[in-house]
């Protein structure tokens, strides 16, 4: 089942090299398997390591060695169906989860997808993404949005999806004080899972006021701007501050800042909980003493699992969480290259582009 025609192009924002990039007009992509549907892009969100590979050419081990299309933040609308399709019809408007797993792996296997040893994740070398007419995927990586939920919030469930996983790696409970440092979007979105999951008091840290200000009417019931002191005395102060007795029950780092890390480690209370959910440097300096003396539970978090794109639907839709506020721009698709540098100018909290021919 179809609904393009042969007019149809396919255009695509590619990056050739660091600050290199092109708008290209490539094939439609083909139905690989009887399960795949093909879904019109109609949203992408920018996301910081979008950002990071127009600015550096590489994440870690991850290079942009050939030219690659960017973008994994969409949502869109369902054009063509597999013959093995049941849950999804042409039109539908889903949120697209953007890494596909091979299904087969021991990580796979065990329910830790994210974690599969072959997955395909879109703009992350060598796959290409999703800021493109046209894209791929499997049926049950598109979630079909209530009719409540626009395209342009559908295209926030992969940072909330983000922010689910963390907040789920944190065994976050009814009653919980969290801390969570970072009040860039995934930071925000974190205290709003945190807020759904029935977390009484939700700490945003962060060293713009700006955003801690956004932070306390979107979903913060306190804030705390750190000073240069060191990370025990932040962490006094804002134990202090709040009346959190031994300390917090749970510290989220999204920032990956080394000062945050540490006044994570050193705000919580003994038998806590810490997750690391930003990325900084590959290797920095530790509290170890305070870890082990108190300890804590100490977890990484990376991507998406199974379920977490589902409850994100259902925590927008029900209305526990809204999204709309995020969106602080949407611009043209032959905008682009602009708006990955306002974004990296650190204009705006999420900043959209709109599919080729969207309004």
């Amino acid at each position: 089942m179809s609904s393009q025609t042969s007019t149809d192009q396919n255009l695509s924002f590619v990056l050739e090299g660091i600050h290199r990039v092109k708008f290209e007009d490539r094939p439609i992509p083909k139905l690989k398997s009887p399960h795949d549907v093909i879904v019109n892009v109609k949203y992408t969100g920018i996301c910081g390591s979008d950002v990071h590979y127009w600015d550096h050419g590489a994440i870690g081990q991850f290079v942009v060695k050939e030219p690659m299309v960017l973008g994994h933040e969409s949502s869109g609308i369902v054009t063509q169906i597999g013959s093995a399709v049941t849950s999804l019809k042409v039109g539908d408007h889903v949120a697209m989860e953007p890494g596909i797993p091979c299904r087969r792996c021991e990580p796979c296997k065990a329910g830790k997808y994210n974690l599969c040893e072959k997955m395909a994740f879109a703009a992350t070398p060598p796959y290409d993404g999703t800021l493109a007419k046209y894209y791929t995927l499997p049926e049950d990586f598109c979630y079909k949005l209530p009719k409540s939920i626009s395209l342009p919030e559908g295209a926030l469930m992969e940072p909330l999806g983000v922010a689910v996983h963390i907040v789920r790696q944190a065994n976050v409970t009814p009653g919980q004080t969290v801390v969570v440092f970072g009040a860039g979007p995934v930071g925000l979105l974190c205290c709003a899972v945190a807020k759904a999951f029935g977390a009484i008091r939700i700490i945003a840290v962060d060293i713009q006021k700006p955003r801690l200000d956004f932070a306390k009417k979107f979903a913060a019931t306190a804030t705390f701007e750190p000073s240069k002191a060191p990370a025990t005395e932040n962490a006094t102060r804002m134990i202090a501050e709040n009346d959190l007795g031994r300390g917090a029950d749970v510290a989220i780092d999204a920032s990956g800042v080394e000062p945050s890390v540490h006044t994570g480690i050193h705000v919580l209370r003994p038998g806590g909980t810490y997750v690391q959910g930003g990325m900084g440097r590959s290797e920095m300096n530790f509290p170890i003493m305070a870890a082990c003396t108190k300890e804590l539970n100490i977890k990484g978090s990376f991507r998406y699992g199974s379920g977490d794109y589902k409850l994100a639907v259902q925590l927008l839709a029900s209305g526990q969480i809204n999204v709309k506020e995020l969106i602080t721009g949407i611009v043209k698709f032959e905008d682009a290259e602009q708006a990955f540098k306002d974004v990296k100018a650190g204009k705006g909290i999420k900043t959209l582009i709109a599919g080729p021919g969207a309004a």
